[in-house]
């Protein structure tokens, strides 16, 4: 019996080693299969993270495209020049440090993106056009992003393609209006811009109070912005002033008709730097084209106690007003740069757009008082200067042209709605695009 144990004992070592053998041929087999599956997950992790980094890269590039040209079209209104811009800047941040799959896709040419530019005059809905504004879209597709470790499973690349839409958008916040201001009709209202009508010749900032004037005695329409005095009053005419004015505000008048400042600031916008301003170019840069009226300029006459403003002995009004240099006649010459007095800073020039268009406070006049006051501020106007200041004295005078819509450093825009009066230049949704 002892002997049949161990004969039954001896003869079951061979099958129990046979099975163990299997068990570990099987892990093995299971080990293989889960590090397989454990390193295309791994690889997928990785490239997807890839892919999304470069997706967000392409993002930015083509946001910064539509930004740009939605801002040349409305410098210029025009659609080649706004198109080129597009792809200037796309260029500039696909060719960043940092964008190297962009970059090396970009350089590898032969239409590997593809980069497209469409406009609309309405938005929603984007209705794609081939020249008219003011909103754009730009869409970039074909950028292959080649794939690391699921290219083994046959995964060779991804395809990317995004878009962005910019265009203008109403605000009623200014940060960088002008220290003047005209008297609004507040029954009027900012439907009918306070009642100035389209192409109006206005006086911006008066230099004789006797005749017609609807501001308190000893105030020019000046006012103080940052801060009180003449140095303040240049330098803002200049374009220093970078502080949020609203609708509804009040803002104080600056009494006195400040000539010599007020000169030396508004004239760097025509390229004359006199006085303190002299050499600062950089800073405030000259407007591309600076053409003004034929000599002797405009000038103001008081006729029954109100103001006409004249070009020698005839009247200008909204209906002659092409008899002079006036802002169509601008927006024309911007799009032949062959005819620029200054090239602009993307051309390695000092000049800069729109220099001459003004964000001026339409104010409620009812109630200004002599000296320093408060007055409320009811919106904006958008103003472009006639001429520069001519002379001193009396004959100080700034002249506007009122037109309906003027780029602004601003905030507080909600939707698209009226572009009438002041406006930034933002991204909207675009439901072509994924990360816009």
């Amino acid at each position: 019996m002892e002997m049949a144990c161990i004969l039954l004992q001896a003869s079951a070592s061979p099958l129990r080693q046979v099975s163990v053998a299997r068990q570990r041929g099987v892990v093995t087999v299971l080990m293989a299969i889960s590090l397989l599956a454990l390193l295309v997950m791994v690889g997928l992790a990785l490239d997807t993270g890839n892919i999304m980094i470069n997706k967000t890269r392409l993002q930015n590039a083509v946001d910064a495209a539509a930004l740009a040209a939605a801002k040349r079209f409305d410098e210029m209104g025009n659609a080649a020049s706004a198109t080129d811009e597009a792809k200037n800047v796309f260029l500039l941040n696909a060719t960043a440090n940092g964008n190297t799959a962009l970059k090396e896709a970009w350089k590898s040419g032969a239409g590997s993106i593809q980069l497209e530019v469409k406009y609309s005059t309405t938005l929603p809905p984007f209705t794609s056009n081939t020249t008219q504004g003011p909103y754009v879209r730009v869409r970039a597709s074909g950028f292959q992003v080649d794939t690391w470790l699921v290219h083994l499973v046959g995964v060779e690349h991804a395809t990317l393609s995004t878009s962005a839409v910019a265009g203008p958008q109403p605000v009623s916040t200014v940060h960088n209006p002008v220290p003047l201001m005209v008297c609004g009709d507040p029954a009027a209202g900012e439907g009918n811009h306070w009642g100035y009508t389209l192409n109006q010749v206005v006086v911006l900032k008066n230099s004789d109070t006797s005749c017609g004037s609807a501001v308190g005695k000893g105030n020019f329409q000046l006012l103080a912005l940052g801060g009180t005095g003449a140095d303040q009053v240049r330098n803002n005419l200049a374009g220093g002033f970078d502080q949020p004015v609203s609708a509804g505000s009040t803002v104080l008048t600056e009494p006195g008709n400040v000539v010599g400042p007020v000169l030396q600031g508004l004239n760097t916008r025509f390229g004359s730097y006199q006085g303190s301003m002299h050499g600062l170019e950089a800073i405030y840069p000259p407007d591309v084209i600076i053409d003004q009226q034929p000599n002797p300029g405009l000038s103001t006459q008081c006729v029954s106690g109100q103001q006409r403003i004249k070009l020698g002995s005839k009247e200008i009004t909204s209906s002659n007003i092409d008899e002079l240099y006036n802002y169509s006649d601008y927006t024309s010459d911007l799009a032949n740069p062959a005819v620029y007095d200054y090239q602009p800073h993307s051309n390695s020039g000092i000049g800069a757009y729109d220099r001459r268009m003004l964000a001026v406070p339409v104010v409620n006049c009812e109630n200004t008082s002599g000296g320093r006051g408060s007055v409320p501020v009811l919106g904006f106007g958008c103003f472009w200067l006639l001429q520069p200041i001519l002379k001193g004295g009396s004959s100080s005078y700034i002249y506007g042209e009122f037109v309906e819509e003027c780029a602004v450093s601003g905030s507080g825009g909600a939707g698209t709605g009226s572009l009438d009066g002041p406006h930034i230049i933002v991204l909207y949704n675009d439901p072509l695009g994924t990360g816009s």
